[in-house]
């Protein structure tokens, strides 16, 4: 079937291109503008930080030649040999990654149980006292603000060496990174469930249980998820302060120049990062159902 395309007048069509252009005009000056204040702020940024640009073109080179010099040399006749005084130290250095491991998965849970807790607190559309949202945001606020590797240092002041400040670490800054995100998942509910339990009586507790937490737990165990792939790198690096696991004989080994056992723990860390997020990543799209969309 053919459709009569109405015909504008001159003048009319006149008026339309113009608004069009000006239209164009103002998101190109738009564009232009921000693009200037990104680079300004930027330029600001390096001006006050001090950063030597000069400096690293300079000295960019040495990045590629380190990772060159930690690089084990290897032969076809002689690759067993090779192989096995490159990985001399493995039996010491799985047991430190299990170490690491550990740590990041006693902090990944203590601080999960801890943002779990905090997070309902934390939410507006649960708790009327603007001081207890408020006094609960920061103390979150407060625990992601400081980084892992300096609660690290401070508790191996406080406890001594070993993996004991390095759980305590995670777990605290954990509880903070998590307790913001359960919060903003939180607040972005559906609230006819709640405000069925309130209507029926229930008690605060009674609306967290049932109007709220059958909503986000699979969200809930999603980030945590991804928070324990995260920790466990932050693990590896907490070794440096003496908080346990890899990180100590990694350390140990760039100080005193051990370049192919540098590269040795770096191969086992990343192999075994890159193992948690596939397994993470197909638990997480499990559990939000993207798994299922897909097929």
């Amino acid at each position: 079937m053919r459709t009569a395309v109405p015909e504008f007048p001159e003048a009319r069509l006149r008026e339309l291109a113009d608004r069009y252009a000006a239209a164009v005009a103002a998101k190109r000056r738009r564009v232009w503008l921000g693009s200037a204040v990104l680079i300004a702020a930027a330029i600001a940024a390096g001006w006050m930080g001090d950063v030597n640009f000069g400096n690293f073109v300079e000295n960019f080179w040495r990045f590629p030649a380190y990772f060159a010099s930690i690089a084990p040399k290897f032969s076809f006749s002689t690759a067993w040999v090779d192989l096995t005084e490159w990985l001399w130290g493995l039996p010491r250095w799985t047991r430190l990654l299990g170490d690491t491991l550990l740590i990041a998965y006693m902090g990944t849970l203590t601080g999960a149980i801890c943002g779990f807790v905090l997070c309902f607190l934390a939410s507006a559309n649960l708790v009327k006292s603007r001081t207890t949202v408020f006094v609960t945001r920061r103390v979150l606020e407060f625990c992601r603000t400081v980084p892992e590797i300096v609660f690290a240092l401070i508790f191996v002041l406080a406890f001594g060496l070993g993996p004991l400040p390095g759980v305590l670490a995670v777990a605290i800054h954990t509880t903070g990174a998590l307790g913001k995100q359960f919060a903003e998942v939180v607040e972005n509910i559906d609230s006819k469930p709640i405000e069925g339990v309130a209507a029926s009586g229930g008690s605060w507790l009674q609306i967290v249980r049932f109007g709220a937490v059958p909503q986000v737990l699979s969200n809930f165990v999603s980030y945590a998820l991804l928070r324990f792939e995260i920790n466990v790198r932050g693990a590896a690096v907490m070794g440096f302060v003496g908080a346990g696991g890899i990180g100590q004989d990694l350390i140990e080994a760039v100080r005193k120049f051990y370049y192919t056992d540098v590269s040795a723990i770096l191969l086992l860390i990343v192999v075994t990062v890159m193992l948690i997020d596939f397994i993470t990543e197909r638990v997480r799209h499990r559990l939000l159902g993207l798994e299922g969309s897909a097929t």
